[in-house]
């Protein structure tokens, strides 16, 4: 994705952005050892945050979560782009908990390896690491994905920390845009919210593309959409659009975020766009709360 002097440059130039020395990232970390670098959280509530482990029909999925420390909120389950869970999902995670809400962030690739289950610093361009990373996501299908929404929304559920009173919401990055979708589709009245941040194949000419479920969601939806992902499908907005008026579902918001490339969100992308990311991150808010409270 990217060599290590262009790494090094990019690192530099965010913990400046951050206010963080080079002296301080050192000593700083969170989780597998990466310094936050999103911005603080307003009045953010005080977050209890530990690793789980979800049975599944399937096995055994480890995760994130993380919620405020007092009082029951509304939950969240994000699923993670191609470089699946990891220290950036983490804070990110955490950052919503901050915000007041009980967020599951999963391994969807539990089924084959427990997290890490990419490469520090994965290089995309090299042949075997994508080629690795394919086959993980390759192994996800419309099937595992109902078998795993209906785990990850029960155990949610199930915490004291969630409140089963209000909708709950999901979102997804990359390959996790039509998880969300699917997910949205399958528990439609529980899904209150879906977020598809950057999301790849929502759109496609195959009998299971997630734009096709829409008639089955209910939830307030979100699409966040790459300016080259749009490039390169111009004609996925106008046909998702199209879905969600043929119904009563509540107007989707579908946006395509100026200059960025794919994967712009997470902050350890190499492509990570703080400005668009922050824009992002505030629509999410604002929709989220309107939908689940």
């Amino acid at each position: 994705m990217c060599d290590n002097d262009s790494l090094d440059d990019m690192i530099e130039y965010r913990l400046k952005a951050a206010g963080v020395s080079r002296r301080q990232f050192g000593a700083l970390t969170l989780g597998a050892g990466m310094v936050s670098l999103l911005p603080p959280v307003a009045n953010a509530a005080e977050v209890t945050e530990s690793e789980v482990e979800i049975k599944t029909p399937d096995g055994t999925c480890d995760a994130h979560f993380v919620h405020p420390t007092k009082g029951k909120a509304p939950g969240v389950l994000v699923w993670p782009d191609i470089f699946g869970l990891r220290p950036a999902f983490r804070q990110m995670g955490k950052r919503l908990a901050e915000s007041g809400y009980s967020v599951l962030t999963v391994n969807p690739f539990y089924r084959v390896k427990h997290a890490p289950t990419a490469p520090e610093h994965p290089d995309f361009n090299d042949p075997p690491t994508r080629t690795a990373l394919f086959a993980l996501a390759g192994g996800i299908t419309p099937q595992t994905n109902v078998t795993d929404a209906h785990a990850f929304v029960a155990w949610l559920d199930a915490q004291p920390s969630v409140d089963k009173k209000r909708k709950m919401g999901t979102t997804g990055y990359c390959m996790g845009g039509p998880l969300v979708m699917r997910t949205a589709a399958e528990l439609p009245d529980r899904i209150g919210f879906g977020g598809s941040f950057h999301g790849g194949n929502l759109v496609t000419d195959k009998p299971d593309s997630p734009h096709l479920l829409v008639p089955k969601i209910k939830a307030q939806f979100l699409f966040a959409i790459a300016e080259n992902d749009d490039m390169r499908q111009p004609d996925a907005k106008d046909k998702l659009r199209e879905a969600f008026a043929a119904t009563k579902n509540p107007p989707p918001e579908i946006e395509v975020y100026k200059g960025t490339m794919h994967g712009w969100c997470p902050p350890d992308a190499q492509v990570y766009n703080h400005d668009q990311a922050e824009h992002a991150w505030e629509r999410q808010l604002a929709l989220m709360k309107k939908a689940l409270g």
